[in-house]
């Protein structure tokens, strides 16, 4: 299995791309950066997207994308709640065609969104998906994404505190978590719906806890503004647990 970082923060700039990346080339996740980072050859191979919830920020990329692949349909998979905001807020018709549907210029639907129920695994182009809902401001799931040959990644989307209740359903190789802010603002990530290292480290004991192991965690959705805090604050809380903890970039690459 090959993740592809394409975006790995929450804010846009000339050096920072919002959140989205690739598995195996082939199924993107999330979609901040789904279209501005690939070629049109490498977004044509992608047959499938997994959405974590309907921000902006994780959603911006699919209109974009379906602009340059309008000639084939593209499965879109989230939750409901989710793909109701996609098609009420993005693809309406109004601000941008709702690709869902047959038009003058579309010979078939470019887009398919198809509902994913949490707790209820799915085969989605190969790959095994469990969709596990988390604790954000809006209805919001994390992702465990298991290959063929059984390598296992679980991606957090966006979430604050409380993922104890979801470590008994799950065993990632890597983990990749929301950390957004760094610890002095503990506060505002409970209240946004984010994580901070403090934060992480208390899921990653309890996780510990009940697994029995710690997998290899990958932090991601990075303020940039406060980056280099939470790069020291999270080299912390690796060497203090013993395990591995990096740091997503843009356009890195992992191999699992």
């Amino acid at each position: 299995m090959i993740v592809r970082f394409l975006g790995t923060h929450n804010a846009e700039s000339r050096n920072t791309r919002l959140v989205s990346f690739l598995i195996d080339d082939i199924l993107a996740v999330d979609a901040g950066s789904l279209a501005s980072e690939l070629s049109f050859p490498e977004q044509e191979k992608i047959k499938a997207i997994l959405l974590s919830h309907g921000h902006y920020d994780h959603i911006r990329g699919i209109p974009a994308f379906v602009f340059n692949n309008w000639h084939h349909t593209t499965k879109v998979f989230a939750t409901q709640q989710t793909l109701e905001i996609l098609s009420s807020h993005l693809i309406d018709g109004v601000i941008y065609p709702k690709f869902t549907e047959r038009t003058s210029f579309l010979e078939k639907p470019a887009l398919e969104l198809l509902t994913l129920e949490p707790l209820k695994s799915e085969d989605i182009e190969g790959y095994r998906v469990l969709a596990l809902p988390v604790n954000h401001g809006i209805d919001t799931v994390g992702f465990e994404i298991t290959s063929k040959d059984g390598k296992k990644i679980f991606y957090t989307g966006d979430t604050g505190p409380g993922l104890l209740s979801l470590w008994e359903h799950i065993s990632p190789h890597v983990l990749i978590a929301d950390v957004t802010f760094p610890n002095r603002f503990e506060n505002v990530a409970k209240d946004a719906g984010h994580l901070c290292p403090e934060m992480l480290k208390l899921e990653l004991v309890e996780f510990r806890r009940v697994k029995g192991y710690l997998p290899q965690v990958i932090v991601i959705h990075l303020s940039p503004k406060l980056e280099e805090e939470i790069k020291e604050e999270v080299q912390e809380i690796a060497t203090e647990l013993s395990c591995s903890i990096g740091i997503a970039c843009e356009g890195e690459k992992l191999i699992i």
